[in-house]
């Protein structure tokens, strides 16, 4: 019968050495001389196991403070990278307490000469390999396993949130939208203006102003350019007065109709009403009509960004804009009711 052969091994705990058997009947024979060693299952076959712990919580709870900052705030999302750092240091470290990864185990010193006198001792002084266990293979597939599946969870993850996320920080922002030369908005009267504010997207981009040319302002021109968002709903508020509709002027995707006269705006869906600054007077809103901020360039009236008013205090050049970050219809911008609403995400 043929003779099976096996290397030399160290074992890892122990630090002893066990000498391969090349011989079948004599490893026998020897095994039944040689008394039982006894076996320690809590050290060799039971690696350390982690008890409950908030770390994953703490580790969760920053992932979503850090993707909800993405969309708010980068001091928000910074905030939640940190907590979310701290928390996976945690949790790492309570992983690998008391497994071969944090502590190597200790291994009784061994001379080669120690090693080539027990192999002489088998008849098989040429071969000395040796191996040793760093620490248990379950604790290695364990953590591969976990690595591995945190890889493929990225790969996954992040196309889909860059495509749900991204586009949020492209192309944002509003930009000046030409409504015309100045001598087409005359003192003291509103002109309704319609126009759009991304003219490549159409008629989804319309948006329509009451504007007016308020004269002289420490020298400079002042406009007020109230929304026709109701501050209910957002349904499209009217002047309360009629319209100069053959003083209508047209160039490009601007269309600009003068007023005869009004009296405030009105909401026909719900019965808001508003006065000549924009503050409400009656019915359903929460607060004074939005604005929209301009700028003069080369003689001609540009509107940019919307923003939010609680109220105006006085009139036309004079007045004093309680101004807000743009808030959505119905969403109260001052006093205790604006904290119930959640923070605006980027315009």
């Amino acid at each position: 019968m043929g003779s099976l052969r096996f290397p030399l091994q160290r074992t890892a705990r122990s630090g002893r050495v066990r000498v391969a058997c090349y011989d079948v009947d004599r490893c026998l024979s020897r095994a039944l001389e040689s008394p039982l060693e006894p076996l320690n299952p809590s050290q060799d076959d039971h690696p350390h196991v982690p008890g409950p712990s908030l770390w994953p919580v703490g580790f969760a709870i920053g992932i979503v403070v850090l993707l909800v900052g993405i969309i708010i705030s980068w001091w928000v999302a910074g905030l939640g990278a940190l907590v979310a750092l701290v928390f996976a240091f945690l949790w790492v470290r309570d992983l690998t307490t008391g497994t071969g990864l944090a502590e190597a185990p200790a291994v009784e010193p061994e001379s080669a000469a120690t090693a080539a006198a027990a192999a002489r001792a088998d008849g098989h002084e040429d071969e000395s390999y040796a191996t040793e266990d760093r620490y248990p293979r379950s604790t290695f597939l364990e953590l591969s396993t976990i690595g591995v599946g945190a890889v493929i969870g990225g790969i996954v993850t992040l196309p889909v949130l860059g495509f749900m996320i991204g586009p949020a920080f492209l192309k944002q922002g509003v930009k000046d939208t030409d409504i015309g030369p100045l001598n087409d908005y005359p003192e003291g009267k509103f002109v309704v203006a319609t126009f759009r504010v991304q003219p490549s997207q159409g008629e989804v981009s319309a948006r329509s102003a009451f504007v007016r040319n308020n004269g002289q302002l420490n020298g400079q021109p002042s406009f007020t350019i109230i929304s026709n968002h109701c501050a209910h709903l957002g349904c499209p508020v009217q002047p309360n007065g009629p319209l100069d509709v053959k003083g209508t002027k047209q160039f490009g995707d601007v269309r600009l109709v003068p007023t005869v006269s009004i009296a405030g705006f009105g909401c026909p869906c719900h019965g808001g009403q508003y006065d000549t600054e924009g503050n409400r007077t009656a019915g359903p809103p929460v607060r004074a009509l939005d604005r929209y901020s301009f700028s003069i360039k080369n003689g001609r009236l540009f509107v940019g960004a919307p923003f939010s008013v609680s109220h105006v205090d006085g009139t036309g050049a004079n007045a004093q804009i309680h101004k807000w970050t743009y808030a959505f219809p119905g969403e109260h911008v001052d006093g205790l009711e604006s904290w119930l609403y959640p923070i605006q995400p980027p315009h």
